[in-house]
C-alpha cells in the first residue's frame, strides 16, 4: 500500500464506484494499535476469510430454507423463541456463534478425527459433509436429535473415545454411539444407530450437506445395487450393515429430502448443481422392537505410519493415573488425558477443526502437558517437528508477527530436559539461533517510552487486543534467554553467559516498564502493555506467575493484577475475555487458579470448580462460553489447551515445583478426604524423577500419605501443603506418614 500509484489507483477505483477510500480507511485502523511491523498475521487473515466465506454461504441458504433439518446450532440459534437466537439483520456472514460445541473421535496417531456435535450429528472428515440418526413413524410423527428436548450424550472410553447420545420422543428411543477403531490395520468410522417405537416406523440414516460450522457441499450420491452403500462426491463411501429397505434422495429445488421420506418411489442416486444434495436410507422399525444399524466410513490415511490395535491400552498403561472419590474431576481428567492423545500423532492441534493446525504457543502448553503426565515420546514426537519451522535468522514462526514463540519453545525444550532427564545435544545450533534472535529483535534500551527495551509491538496471544508491547512477549522471551542460559551451560557453551546477560538486561527493561505504569496507574497490578490501562488483556500478563515462575509467589504486582481481573473480569466464577472471544475462558481462568493456589489463596478451588461446570456433558471446552447459553461461542469446540490446562491443573493439586522443593498435595480438595475413599495420583514426572501419591483413610478423623519416588540422584527436599493439615517436610525416597489436622 506504500506504493504510490497503487494507492492512487485504488482509491480512484473505490471512489469511482461510490466506495469509501479503502486506504484511509486502513490507516485509521492501523491508527488504534502501535506501529508495528506485520498489522495481522496473514495465517489469520487466510483462515478469517474461509471462516466467513462459509458464513456468507450460510446466510445465502440457511434462512431462506428453515424447514429443513439443520444442525444444533442453526435449529436453536436461528428459533426466535430460543435463548440462542441471534437477530440476522445486517449480518452479511451467518456463522455459528451460540453452540460451538463438539468432540473428537479417532485412534491415536491417526490425523483423520471425526467430530459429533451435541445432538449425535457425525461428521466423518475434514470440514465436510455429516451423518444423522432419526426415526419417522407413518403418521409424520419423528424424533429428530436436534429438535428435541430429551437428549444426553456421554463420552465413554471402553472404545477408546466413543461418543454415544440418546433421545426420546412420545415413545421414541434412539440411541447413537460412534467411534473410531481399525479395521485390518485402516482406521474406520463407525456409527451404531438403535431404535424402538411404541408403534410401527422407520429408522433413518440421513446424509446431512452441513456440519457445526455450516454448509458443507454434497454434488453427486449414489446407492449400490445391493442397497448397502452410498458412493458421495464419487470418492467417500458408507457402507450399511445391512440393506436400506427404502431409499430416498432430494437436491435443492426440491427441498430437504425429510419432507419425502413418505414418497412411494425410491431414488438410487442423485445430482445437485449448487451442492446441497440430502439423502435418507430407511429400515422398518416393527413396534416394541429395537433394531439396530451400523455405518462404517473408512478414513483417509493421510501419511500415518502403521498404527496399532493395543494402542489406548499401552498408552493409558503410560500415563499418570489419576483416582479421586468425585466423579466429575475423574472423568474430566480422563477425558482430558484421552484428548491430548488423539490431537498429538505428530504434531500437537489445538482443536479437531477450526483449529486444526499449528501454533507454538499451544503446542508449548500442550507439550508441557504430555510430559507432566509421562507421555514422554508423545511430547519428544511433537518436539522434534520443531526444527522444520524455524527460519534462518532464528525465528520459530508459525505465525508471522508473534513474537512470544522463541521463548515458548526454548522454554518447553528446557521442560522436556528437567522432566526426563535426556539431553537435547542435537538441538545446539537451533537454542543458540533461537535464543540470539529473541536478543535481537528486542527494542534498543535508549528509546523513550516505557517499552524501551522490551519486544516490538504485535499481536501476541490474539486474545489480548490490537497490536501492542505485550508483557506476555516480554515474560516469554526472559523465560527463553533463561532456558537457553541452562541448556546451553549444561553443554559447556560459551554462548550461555550472552543469554544470562541479555536474560537480565530484558528483565531490567520490564522492571523499569512496569514501574512506570505503577506510578501513572496509582496501583501495582501489570496491564496487558506499557500504555494500556487494567483490562481483560492482563490475564497475559499472568504469564510472569504461571506457567514461567519468573516471580515469586506473594509478588504485589502480580496478585493485584489477579485481585483486578477477579473483581473486574470474571462473570459466573469465570474469566470472562470481553477482547475477540467475548465469552468465558476455562483455560484463562485456570491460569488464574494456578497462580492463587501459587499464592496459598483457597479461592483456587471456587475457580476450578466453576471450570468444572463448564465442561460439555462429554468433557470438552470451547475456546470461549457463551456466558447465557452455555455453548461455545469462539474457536474450536473440542479446545485442547484448555484439556491441557485441566491436566495441568490436576497435577499440580498433587505435586508442583517452587525452586527446587516439591510441594505436594497443595491443592487437594479437602472434599475429597472427607468422601473417605482413597486418593492416588502417579508417577508423575519431576525434574527429580518420577513420584506416586496415595492418600488413604484410616479411620473417620485420620488419613496417610503414602509417597513413593523414582529419583534419578537423591531425594529432593519435599514439603506436604495439604489444605488444613500441618506442613510436613519430607526427606526419604519413599514412606508414609499419618496427616495431622491444624486443629
Amino acid at each position: 500500500m506504500n506504493w504510490l500509484p497503487w494507492r492512487f489507483t485504488v482509491r480512484y477505483v473505490a471512489r469511482k464506484q461510490g466506495f469509501m477510500d479503502p486506504i484511509a480507511l486502513l490507516a485509521r485502523l492501523h491508527s488504534f494499535a502501535q506501529p508495528s511491523e506485520v498489522d495481522v498475521p496473514i495465517e489469520l487473515v487466510r483462515a478469517g476469510v474461509v471462516f466467513h466465506a462459509r458464513g456468507l454461504i450460510n446466510g445465502r441458504v440457511v434462512q431462506h430454507n428453515l424447514d429443513w433439518v439443520w444442525p444444533y446450532w442453526i435449529e436453536r440459534q436461528f428459533d426466535p423463541r430460543d435463548l440462542s437466537f441471534v437477530p440476522r439483520a445486517f449480518s452479511i456472514t451467518h456463522i455459528n456463534l451460540t453452540h460451538r460445541n463438539w468432540t473428537a473421535l479417532g485412534h491415536p496417531d491417526c490425523e483423520a478425527l471425526p467430530i459429533v456435535d451435541p445432538r449425535g450429528l457425525v461428521t466423518p472428515f475434514y470440514d465436510g459433509w455429516s451423518l444423522d440418526g432419526w426415526i419417522m413413524r407413518a403418521d409424520g410423527t419423528s424424533l429428530l436429535p436436534c429438535r428435541t428436548t430429551e437428549v444426553s450424550q456421554e463420552q465413554q472410553f471402553e472404545r477408546g473415545a466413543s461418543v454415544v447420545t440418546e433421545s426420546r420422543h412420545e415413545g421414541m428411543n434412539l440411541r447413537s454411539e460412534s467411534w473410531v477403531e481399525l479395521d485390518g490395520g485402516k482406521p474406520v468410522c463407525r456409527i451404531r444407530l438403535t431404535g424402538s417405537s411404541n408403534s410401527d416406523a422407520s429408522l433413518v440414516l440421513s446424509l446431512r450437506p452441513a456440519n457445526p460450522e455450516g454448509i458443507a457441499f454434497i454434488h453427486d450420491v449414489s446407492l449400490s445395487s445391493d442397497r448397502s452403500v452410498w458412493t458421495i462426491n464419487d470418492e467417500q463411501q458408507v457402507h450399511f450393515s445391512q440393506p436400506a429397505e427404502r431409499h430416498h434422495i432430494s437436491d435443492y429445488r426440491s427441498g430437504d429430502v425429510y419432507i419425502h421420506l413418505h414418497d412411494r418411489d425410491d431414488q438410487h442416486a442423485g445430482h445437485c448443481k449448487v451442492g446441497m444434495v440430502t439423502a435418507a436410507a430407511l429400515f422398518e422399525l416393527k413396534a416394541g422392537e429395537p433394531r439396530e444399524l451400523t455405518a462404517t466410513i473408512a478414513l483417509p490415511t493421510y501419511h500415518t505410519p502403521e498404527l496399532h490395535s493395543d494402542a489406548w491400552g499401552r498408552l493409558r498403561g503410560q500415563q499418570c493415573v489419576l483416582e479421586c472419590p468425585e466423579p466429575r474431576y475423574q472423568f474430566l481428567y480422563d477425558a482430558a488425558v484421552t484428548s491430548l492423545i488423539l490431537h498429538s500423532p505428530k504434531d500437537v492441534y489445538p482443536g479437531p477443526y477450526t483449529y486444526k493446525r499449528f501454533w507454538f504457543r499451544d503446542a508449548a502448553y500442550i507439550i508441557h502437558a504430555l510430559l507432566c503426565i509421562g507421555l514422554t515420546e508423545r511430547a519428544e514426537r511433537a518436539l522434534d517437528q520443531f526444527p522444520d519451522r524455524q527460519t534462518l535468522g532464528g525465528y520459530f514462526r508459525s505465525q508471522e508477527g508473534e513474537w512470544d514463540s522463541n521463548g515458548q519453545v526454548l522454554w518447553i525444550l528446557q521442560r522436556y530436559v528437567d522432566l526426563t532427564g535426556r539431553p537435547l545435544h542435537r538441538w545446539h545450533s537451533h537454542i543458540e539461533k533461537g535464543a540470539r534472535w529473541i536478543l535481537h529483535k528486542r527494542l534498543k534500551d535508549d528509546l523513550k517510552g516505557p517499552h524501551a527495551g522490551l519486544m516490538p509491538a504485535g499481536f501476541s496471544a490474539e486474545h489480548l487486543g490490537p497490536n501492542d508491547y505485550y508483557y506476555w512477549d516480554d515474560f516469554w522471551s526472559v523465560a527463553g534467554l533463561q532456558a537457553a542460559t541452562r541448556l546451553m551451560s549444561e553443554q559447556a557453551d560459551s554462548h550461555a553467559s550472552d543469554f544470562e546477560a541479555g536474560a537480565r538486561d530484558f528483565e531490567q527493561a520490564i522492571e523499569s516498564s512496569l514501574a512506570h505504569c505503577q506510578a501513572r496507574l496509582g496501583r501495582p497490578g501489570m496491564p496487558a502493555a506499557p500504555y494500556r490501562r487494567l483490562d481483560a488483556g492482563a490475564i497475559g500478563s499472568l504469564a510472569v506467575g504461571y506457567p514461567l515462575q519468573l516471580w515469586k509467589p506473594n509478588d504485589p504486582r502480580l496478585l493485584d493484577c489477579v485481585e483486578f481481573l477477579l473483581e473486574r473480569c470474571f462473570v459466573n466464577g469465570a474469566f470472562y475475555q470481553d477482547m475477540i472471544h467475548s465469552g468465558l475462558n476455562a483455560y484463562l481462568t485456570l491460569h488464574v487458579a494456578q497462580v492463587l493456589m501459587r499464592a496459598g489463596d483457597a479461592r483456587y478451588l471456587n475457580l476450578i470448580d466453576a471450570v468444572a461446570d463448564l465442561a460439555s456433558p462429554t468433557g470438552q471446552w470451547p475456546e470461549a462460553i457463551h456466558p447465557l447459553t452455555g455453548g461455545g461461542c469462539m474457536g474450536d469446540g473440542h479446545h485442547v489447551w484448555a484439556s491441557a490446562e485441566w491436566v495441568l491443573m490436576i497435577r499440580n493439586l498433587f505435586v508442583r515445583e517452587e525452586g527446587d522443593e516439591l510441594r505436594l498435595c497443595e491443592g487437594v480438595p479437602r472434599r475429597w478426604l472427607d468422601a473417605g475413599k482413597p486418593i492416588r495420583f502417579g508417577p508423575a514426572p519431576t525434574p527429580y524423577g518420577a513420584i506416586s501419591l496415595a492418600i488413604l483413610p484410616e479411620d473417620d478423623s485420620r488419613w496417610r500419605l503414602e509417597w513413593r519416588g523414582n529419583w534419578r540422584q537423591k531425594c529432593p527436599p519435599m514439603t506436604v501443603c495439604l489444605p488444613g493439615f500441618k506442613v510436613r517436610t519430607l526427606s526419604q525416597a519413599e514412606g508414609s506418614i499419618t496427616l495431622i489436622t491444624e486443629d
